[in-house]
């Protein structure tokens, strides 16, 4: 692939759709939902419209998608602490236009060596989390280097130059980033006693000496997060990796204030990006791919939408039918979840029975007018290591990148340090990750059974990201998405590719629709946000879902989706107002 070492100038039109997060709109900044992005070209869509903007420079100047995922990526770790950055971890799926090819990449946390099963024994979440045994070895750096080596045409100096000039200069917190701070901090027994915010440099840099939260529009400044990826477009992520920033790391983690972890230099010199190839799954006449274990995303969409593609959905995407049809697919889809998924570099996970479509119908034979209650795992063909269910799932801190870049290059992008800002420790200006708590925090279950996601060296935890890129019957992308949201990920995704595909909704209809979903448990309505999402009576459609014996919870389920839709030459996207969702193209 030709590499672009000069750029020149090149005029543009420009489209950017900033939207407002909810406590904006309930602040008084209502809005009616946004109609969707057009381009013609190339399109961005992230969770901040600071990083859409950065990344949409570097499609304007002629870079590919992977160069505006770097571009985007380095502002989100700025802007957007509380949900990722240089100190967590990524998948990608991408879309090859040169070869027709799609392909995956696991930039997931990695433990230390001397990671054992009992690593979190004894600790309740919060101690586990906010400690040094939390920390996973980073993903991102690595991941930006290795697909810039491989699918980059601009310099990588000029693709962080946005992300330097901001950390430099400064920029405004925002009102996310600010409720999330005081929320944590109000967690904490006093301002002298600090379990959130104990690392020193963070609580200067976040809160106020009187332990209150900097509030949104304060403009704060990160000199060391410039010097970071001024150090990485100079020499390499090797420097992070086994240099000065890689021994800052190991410091941080080994002398943690509240539980020392045990990462070392070769823990962080060993890592490596993973190329895996997609799990993909049939709906409605469409190709659904996305990443494989150690994520369950995949798999659980498509055994949601598996499982749905031989019933009649309707013509109301928040119908009573459509919704007591989906939450008792995610169901089953999640009961085969909790059982089976875990690292395959560790444990057999099967993923071609899993998706076995004569499976799927056998599941879906199990659904009727009645809602079924918690369903267990079903027995999918194939090889499989014997296991105990995990049902605990906490991942939060977390970002979506959808890119569809001139020539054609697709790119879904779900990026996290797990919980809101990690495990809490600023070091060199990015926070390190907590992602290590997304292993079960039991090796095994009460009779002894194994857990598949159980902690073991140099193993990736279990996830529950979900970056899709959903292909024609003729094998060309049709939908970029994805979400941030924990394990509701799962649900945000299937339901955003079934409001475009059996409802025909535009990309922002889609993302603006209420989200209902179940993760094997109670069946979960979304709270309407007034200005952000569409209207509905919530408590109408739970009384309806109560009489078919739905156990049902209404409440905020804040995603990120950022979606993309290829459709008639022309490309339409969906931004999510639940965050500060943006879109951006020509």
């Amino acid at each position: 692939m030709r590499r672009i070492s000069t750029v020149c100038a090149i005029a543009v039109s420009m489209v950017l759709v900033a939207t407002l997060s909810p406590s904006a709109a309930s602040a008084g900044h209502q809005r009616q939902p946004a109609e969707p992005g057009t381009a013609r070209k190339e399109m961005v869509v992230t969770a901040n419209p600071d990083a859409t903007e950065a990344a949409a420079q570097v499609l304007r100047w002629g870079g590919t998608a992977v160069d505006a995922m770097i571009a985007a990526q380095s502002v989100l770790g700025l802007v957007e602490p509380q949900s990722s950055g240089l100190g967590g971890g990524a998948f990608v799926v991408y879309y090859d236009a040169w070869t027709g090819e799609l392909t995956t990449f696991d930039a997931r946390e990695t433990a230390p060596a001397a990671a054992t099963g009992d690593r979190f024994s004894g600790l309740g979440f919060f101690d586990a989390w906010q400690s040094g045994l939390s920390v996973g070895v980073p993903g991102i750096p690595r991941l930006m280097e290795d697909l810039h080596d491989r699918y980059g045409w601009l310099p990588m100096r000029f693709l962080v130059k946005d992300a330097r000039r901001m950390a430099r200069r400064g920029f405004e917190l925002t009102e996310r980033t600010s409720d999330q701070v005081a929320g944590l901090l109000a967690l904490n027994a006093s301002c002298d006693d600090r379990q959130f915010f104990r690392d020193p440099d963070a609580f200067e840099y976040f809160a106020n000496p009187d332990c209150t939260a900097k509030p949104a529009g304060t403009k704060v400044r990160n000199p060391e997060y410039a010097r970071t990826l001024r150090v990485l477009a100079r020499h390499g992520a090797d420097t992070f990796y086994g240099g000065r920033i890689g021994g800052n790391i190991v410091d941080a983690v080994q002398s943690d204030p509240a539980i020392p972890g045990d990462m070392t230099l070769d823990d962080l010199r060993n890592y490596e990006v993973i190329e895996r190839e997609p799990v993909c799954s049939g709906y409605r006449g469409h190709d659904v791919c996305g990443m494989g274990p150690p994520s369950s995303g995949a798999l659980a969409v498509g055994q949601i939408l598996g499982i749905l593609e031989g019933f009649d959905l309707g013509t109301d995407p928040l119908g009573e039918e459509a919704v007591h049809l989906v939450t008792q697919a995610s169901r089953l889809a999640f009961a085969d979840r909790n059982r089976y998924v875990g690292d395959s570099d560790f444990v057999t996970v099967p993923v071609e029975g899993m998706l076995d479509p004569d499976y799927l119908a056998s599941r879906a034979a199990l659904i009727g007018d009645a809602d079924m209650g918690v369903a267990a795992p079903g027995v999918p063909p194939g090889v499989f290591d014997p296991g105990a269910s995990m049902l605990d799932d906490t991942e939060s801190g977390t970002s979506h990148i959808s890119i569809v870049d001139r020539y054609g290059n697709a790119l879904s992008m779900t990026t996290t340090i797990e919980s809101s800002f990690g495990n809490g420790v600023l070091v060199d200006g990015f926070l390190l990750n907590n992602e290590l708590t997304d292993f079960s925090f039991r090796p095994v279950d009460a009779e002894g059974v194994p857990i598949a996601n159980r902690v073991e060296p140099n193993k990736r935890p279990r996830s529950s990201m979900s970056p899709t890129i959903v292909l024609d019957a003729h094998g060309d992308v049709k939908l970029v998405t994805g979400s941030p949201g924990g394990s509701r990920i799962i649900g945000y995704t299937a339901q955003s590719i079934i409001n475009v595909l059996d409802f025909g909704l535009d990309p922002q209809a889609a993302v603006d629709t209420p989200h209902y979903l179940n993760r094997n448990g109670s069946t979960e309505l979304e709270a309407p946000v007034p200005g952000v999402t569409l209207d509905y009576d919530a408590e109408l459609l739970k009384t309806q879902l109560e009489a078919r014996g739905h156990p049902v919870q209404i409440r905020d389920l804040t995603s990120g989706l950022s979606l993309i839709l290829v459709a008639d030459r022309q490309l339409i996207g969906g931004a999510d107002q639940r965050r500060d969702g943006a879109i951006g193209g020509r």
